[in-house]
């Protein structure tokens, strides 16, 4: 397992680059030119810029989150064409620099969804919390116009210009079905995939969150069925998943487990995170601890260490804690103390491995 942890750059993160150095078994930043609009070529200079930052800390920039997908080759339009060469032209130019995953996803309009960010828990820590009903009542509209109005709120993946065209975009998905998105879906890949191999890149499509159809809009990426069917869309080891465990798992008929052990040679990257369910749909993010959430964490650490994982994992969203002013689910300190839980968790399973003689500098 290859420990990394997610960077959004110099003045876009209360992290810097020497307190990631800090943590034991980071090796690299999980990172991305977020404000590049989706269907544009990430430019090299950007790009080496960028490596330069971060590997003078002696960190790696390997695993890119991500290159998102641009809406017209989600909606198969004609103009997708264009989006998926310059998305080829920006593989090339992230082989160059020696990436070797890109996280993505294929979720229509939007990203991940939560209805309070600083939700209380018992020990007065606050996380990412969501409201089934409060969703089901929702206009989305609405909501994304409030945002969009509040200058202190920040949610990765949801684009200014996205925000701008809602109601253009509901309006086109209107009549796209669960079918179709699979099909744009495999045109993308086919195009996609080819390039990808011959830069050494693994493509590994990130989970819908949470897995349901939100808005009526249609999601595909949501258990263990539609990954098998991803994976055979475009059968190559370059076409893999990035299992999130906090996304499959807040569908209590997930075992992300046995999909580890299902799917372990096509999952170059992992995103690690327990979650709370509750009876009536609701869940919040909790520490990684497997005690404090319904995911059972220590199970599916075991599920990669069996498999003799050597991929990228990182721990996902963390709860705020210590007072931290940070990005809702990004703050340094629960996803430092995630790692080393993950580290006890590995190292242990290590130990039985390999029998008393094993060490930490073993």
């Amino acid at each position: 397992m290859r420990m990394v942890f997610r960077w959004y750059g110099e003045g876009n993160d209360t992290v810097t680059l020497k307190q990631i150095r800090q943590i034991p078994g980071v090796e690299g930043v999980v990172w991305a030119l977020h404000d590049l609009p989706a269907g544009e070529e990430w430019p090299m200079e950007r790009i080496l810029s960028f490596k330069g930052q971060v590997e003078k800390y002696g960190l790696h920039i390997e695993v890119v989150e991500s290159v998102n997908v641009h809406e017209d080759i989600k909606l198969g339009r004609p103009t997708r064409d264009q989006y998926i060469e310059n998305y080829k032209r920006t593989i090339e130019n992230l082989g160059k620099v020696g990436v070797k995953v890109i996280c993505y996803n294929f979720m229509p309009v939007f990203d991940w969804i939560r209805t309070d960010l600083h939700k209380e828990l018992e020990d007065g820590s606050t996380a990412l919390f969501y409201e089934k009903a409060k969703v089901a009542d929702m206009d989305p509209i609405e909501l994304v116009r409030n945002i969009a109005d509040n200058p202190d709120f920040t949610m990765p993946g949801w684009e200014p210009e996205r925000l701008q065209r809602l109601t253009e975009l509901f309006a086109a998905y209107e009549d796209v079905t669960e079918e179709d998105l699979w099909d744009h879906l495999q045109y993308f890949l086919e195009q996609v995939i080819p390039i990808a191999e011959q830069n050494g890149i693994q493509m590994a499509i990130h989970p819908d969150d949470p897995p349901w159809s939100i808005f009526g809009l249609p999601r595909i990426m949501t258990n263990k069925a539609n990954i098998g069917r991803l994976l055979k869309l475009v059968d190559n080891p370059y076409n893999g998943v990035t299992l999130c465990s906090g996304s499959l798992g807040v569908n209590p008929d997930n075992n992300v487990a046995e999909m580890v052990r299902e799917f372990a040679d096509r999952i170059p990257f992992a995103h690690i995170r327990n979650v709370r369910l509750y009876e009536n749909g609701d869940f919040i993010e909790t520490s990684h601890r497997a005690c404090d959430g319904s995911v059972d964490i220590c199970d599916m650490v075991k599920a990669y260490h069996e498999n003799g994982f050597t991929g990228y994992a990182r721990p996902d969203h963390g709860r705020h804690i210590w007072d931290e002013q940070c990005r809702p689910g990004y703050g340094l300190y629960d996803r430092a103390l995630g790692i080393m839980y993950l580290w006890g968790i590995w190292d242990s399973l290590e130990r039985e491995r390999r029998g008393k003689r094993y060490a930490a500098h073993s």
